[in-house]
């Protein structure tokens, strides 16, 4: 169950949604959610009351069509895995969002099972003892 918060300079609701759109179908096609594992955490920042700040840090030159996509998962996928994930938000963002592949930013963290509860005040995914 991944949750994915994205933050984007400028963007309108249409420009939110459909960079959730890309990241959501990326996590199907790749690491094989459900459909239903939908997730997401969506902020436009205007650049007054809310900003974004990013640099052209290993000379990729970002601007203020700047996403950072923020993954939180289980753990356990290869390497391999991670970087078809990136790329293929990145190929689906410029897709659905109009988003320069320069621009989308990913970051992954990992987590083990116990430490997700999605409701009821219960560990879905490590149920303790009775």
């Amino acid at each position: 169950m991944p949750l994915v918060r994205i933050d984007a300079l400028g963007a309108d609701t249409q420009r939110l949604a459909a960079l959730g759109r890309a990241v959501h179908e990326a996590l199907i096609e790749v690491i094989g959610i459900p459909p239903d594992d939908h997730f997401q955490i969506l902020t436009a920042h205007d650049g007054a009351t809310g900003a974004l700040r990013h640099g052209d840090y290993l000379g990729i030159p970002r601007d203020e069509g700047i996403a950072y996509i923020a993954i939180t998962l289980r753990a356990g996928r290869t390497p391999d895995r991670k970087r078809a994930l990136y790329r293929r938000i990145a190929e689906l963002a410029r897709v659905h969002a109009g988003t320069e592949p320069r621009n989308v930013f990913v970051t992954l963290t990992e987590n083990e099972p116990i430490d997700w509860s999605l409701g009821e005040g219960e560990a879905q995914y490590a149920p303790g003892e009775a």
